[in-house]
């Protein structure tokens, strides 16, 4: 039987660290700031940004909430984040995905200055990963990288198994994964013999967004694995990408759905802030 990856702890205690640093730039006279970007009503967008607000708010953060219609035209968005890239009290920015349909999405967030970038999507953001150049990193990826730091597995030479090849977590997370030495194996849809390749990995992480797809009997024996998806089925119950009660009688470390990945995102998205911020300080010495 398996230990669980419980991200909701692990998120508490990254807050932590978040608030911690938060204080420290306070005495050097800077708080850190994130401003959320939500167009449109969307319901479950308006979940999450709250979500994020609130736990800037928790940690002593400030927060600086844009909202906008859903009629607002592509211009005006990016007019918007223009204002904030400007902003010295704004260190981060995140525009809410998805955007309405009238909005152009890669041209918004292509507008984010590259050092505000706390989502790591801008075209900059993405080549410094790929380049191994320092710059912010997508949330869920991150943490991800710090969820598997909790196992105390060395991951040099581990064989990983990413599945799905997303800007926001597949293709990031097999980049943080290969700086740290281990060997990685991206799959898809269109990948030959999934079973046989997910049974080769020391860790599985799925993101393809397919209720229970990776079944128990494939996960290798003392493997770990990381459940990116959340998927609602016929039943309304929640389930990730991976078939749990089989994988875990087999996994050495697995993270539930819900409780797993999920909240180290929102908890990531802090720390990207705070090191946003930090690095103002940098510049300006």
């Amino acid at each position: 039987m398996s230990t669980i990856l419980d991200g909701k702890a692990v998120a508490q205690a990254v807050r932590a660290e978040a608030a911690r640093d938060v204080e420290t730039l306070r005495t050097r006279g800077i708080v850190p700031g994130l401003a959320t970007v939500l167009v449109g009503e969307d319901p479950a967008s308006r979940v999450y940004v709250g979500s994020k607000e609130r736990a800037c708010v928790e940690i002593g953060m400030r927060s600086v909430g844009q909202r906008l219609p859903a009629e607002t035209t592509t211009a005006a968005v990016m007019a918007l984040v223009e204002e904030l890239n400007t902003r010295a009290d704004v260190h981060g920015i995140l525009v809410q995905l998805p955007l309405p349909d009238g909005v152009d999405t890669d041209a918004v967030i292509q507008r984010i200055t590259p050092a505000k970038d706390v989502d790591g999507l801008t075209a900059v953001s993405q080549g410094r990963l790929l380049a191994g150049v320092r710059g912010l990193r997508p949330c869920t990826p991150l943490g991800i990288m710090r969820l598997l730091r909790e196992t105390g597995v060395d991951l040099r030479g581990a064989r990983a198994v990413v599945l799905g090849r997303s800007l926001l977590v597949g293709k990031p997370v097999a980049m943080l994964l290969l700086e740290q030495h281990a060997t990685v194996t991206m799959c898809h849809s269109r990948t030959r013999d999934l079973a046989a390749t997910v049974r080769s990995a020391d860790i599985v992480v799925a993101a393809i967004g397919q209720p229970e797809m990776i079944r128990g009997d494939w996960i290798k024996e003392g493997a770990i694995v990381i459940d990116v998806g959340i998927n609602r089925i016929a039943s309304g119950r929640l389930v990730g990408d991976v078939e749990f009660v089989a994988a875990r009688e087999r996994a050495a470390w697995i993270t539930p759905v819900p409780g797993g990945v999920g909240p180290m995102t929102v908890a990531m998205l802090l720390t990207n802030t705070v090191t946003a911020a930090a690095r103002t300080l940098e510049e300006a010495a």
